[in-house]
C-alpha cells in the first residue's frame, strides 16, 4: 500500500478524524431543561463555590488539549499550525483508542514563547491536562517550564518525555537481554534536540552514569556551539570531557540512541562499539542505520521507530496510559517519579520467558499496556504527593 496516497484520499473522505458526540440525550423539553437552562445554573453555582467541582460536574476530568505551534511537525519541520492539524487530530484519536481519554486539537498561530504560554494558560480551565506537541527546540523547553509553573493541571511535552519514557523501557529490557548493568554501560545519544535531551535526562534518572550526547557540531562539551539546553546537558554528561564527532563517541560504547538524521551511522561505527552493543536508530522514516546493517555489524539488540521492524519504540505505548493515570488521580503535575514508573511498567510487561533480542517491548495493540502504565503512574502520583484524589 502507498500510505501517503491512501492516507490523503482517506483524509478527504473523513474530513477530520475526531468529532464531538453528546453524552446526554436532548430529545425532550425535560432533557433540554436539565442539560441546559434552567437546570444547568445549579452546577454553575456549585463550581463557583468550589473550583474542584469543575472536575466532577463537567467533562474536564477526562479532557486533554493537544497543542502545537506547527514548528516541528513529524519530520516535516516548520510547516505552520494549520498544516499540523492532521497530526494533532491523529494524536487525539490515539488518546481515545488507547486510553479512553477525550482530547481536542488546538493549533496556535504564534512563535512567541510568552504569547503561547499565555494563550494556553488562559484556556487551561477547560481541560484536565495539556499535551504539547511538535514544538521546535529550544523554545519547547521554555514553554513547558513556564506552563508547569503557572498551571494546576499536568503539562507534558510528548516529543520530549513520551519518547524518553519508551526509550527508557526499551533500554532497561535490552540491557536484560545482553546482561549488562545500567550503571556501568556507556551510552551515546545522537541528536541533542528536544527528544535527545529529554531521553538523556530520563535515562540518567534511571541509572545511566556514562552518557555522551552528540549534535551536528560534535560531542557536547566546552568549546563547541550549543544552545542553553545543550549547555546544561554538557555539564552533567561526558564525564571524561571527551571531544570529537559521532564516530569518536561510539568507540567502546555499549548503546547508541539516535534521534537525528537518516543513514549517518556506518557499519564500521557499530563494529567499533563494545561487545553485544544495543542500537536504537530511531530517525523516522529512515533510521540512522538500517537494522539489518546494524545486525550484520554486530549489534545484539536493535530497535527503531518503525512498525515494519522488530522492537518498535513508539510513544503510543506511553502517552494514553500516562494521561489516563494522571487524570484518574487528578494529578497537578506529571513529575519524574511518574515518568520513571511508566518506563518500568512498560518494561515489566515483557516477562523473562518472553524477553529476547526481537521482543523487548510490548506491542502497541497489547491490551495490557494502557492499564499497566495508568496504574503505575497513578500510584507514583500519590506517592510523590501530586495526586488530588
Amino acid at each position: 500500500m502507498n500510505y501517503a496516497e491512501e492516507s490523503l484520499r482517506l483524509h478527504g473522505e473523513w474530513k477530520g478524524k475526531i468529532e464531538v458526540i453528546s453524552r446526554v440525550p436532548v430529545k425532550s423539553k425535560d432533557d433540554l431543561s436539565l442539560a441546559y437552562t434552567p437546570g444547568v445554573a445549579q452546577p454553575c453555582l456549585e463550581i463557583q463555590k468550589d473550583y474542584d467541582k469543575s472536575f466532577t460536574l463537567t467533562r474536564r476530568s477526562n479532557l486533554v488539549a493537544v497543542i502545537t505551534d506547527g514548528t516541528a511537525v513529524l519530520g516535516l519541520g516548520d510547516i505552520g499550525p494549520e498544516a499540523g492539524m492532521p497530526v494533532m487530530e491523529g494524536k487525539c484519536a490515539l488518546f481515545k483508542a488507547f486510553g479512553d481519554v477525550d482530547a481536542f486539537p488546538i493549533c496556535i498561530r504564534s512563535k512567541d514563547v510568552d504569547e503561547i504560554v499565555r494563550t494556553i494558560y488562559l484556556i487551561s480551565g477547560s481541560f484536565g491536562g495539556i499535551n504539547l506537541e511538535d514544538i521546535a527546540a529550544p523554545r519547547c523547553f521554555e514553554i513547558e517550564r513556564k506552563l508547569k509553573e503557572i498551571c494546576d493541571i499536568p503539562v507534558f511535552h510528548d516529543d520530549q518525555h513520551g519518547t524518553a519514557i519508551v526509550v527508557g523501557a526499551a533500554l532497561i529490557n535490552a540491557l536484560r537481554v545482553v546482561g549488562k548493568d545500567i550503571g556501568e554501560v556507556k551510552v551515546v545519544i545522537n541528536g541533542a534536540g528536544s527528544a535527545g535531551i529529554a531521553i538523556g535526562r530520563h535515562i540518567m534518572d534511571l541509572g545511566v552514569k556514562h552518557l555522551k550526547m552528540v549534535d551536528r557540531n560534535g560531542i557536547l562539551c566546552e568549546g563547541i556551539e550549543m544552545n542553553p539546553a545543550q549547555s546544561e546537558m554538557a555539564k552533567i554528561t561526558n564525564p571524561e570531557k571527551f571531544s570529537g564527532k559521532l564516530a569518536d563517541a561510539l568507540k567502546g560504547a555499549d548503546a547508541f540512541i539516535g534521534v537525528s538524521a537518516p543513514h549517518i551511522v556506518s557499519k564500521e561505527m557499530i563494529a567499533s562499539m563494545a561487545g553485544k552493543p544495543i542500537v536504537f536508530p530511531m530517525a523516522n522514516p529512515t533510521p540512522e542505520i538500517e537494522p539489518d546493517e546494524a545486525l550484520e555489524a554486530g549489534a545484539a539488540v536493535v530497535g527503531t521507530g518503525r512498525s515494519d521492524h522488530p522492537n518498535q519504540i513508539n510513544n503510543v505505548l506511553v502517552f494514553p496510559g500516562l494521561f489516563r493515570g494522571a487524570l484518574d488521580v487528578r494529578a497537578k503535575d506529571i513529575n519524574q517519579a511518574m515518568k520513571d514508573a511508566a518506563s518500568y511498567a512498560l518494561a515489566n510487561l515483557v516477562a523473562d520467558s518472553e524477553l529476547n533480542d526481537k521482543y523487548i517491548l510490548p506491542a502497541a495493540f497489547d491490551p495490557r499496556v494502557g492499564p499497566a502504565v495508568a496504574k503505575a503512574v497513578a500510584e507514583a502520583a500519590r506517592e510523590s504527593g501530586v495526586a488530588r484524589i
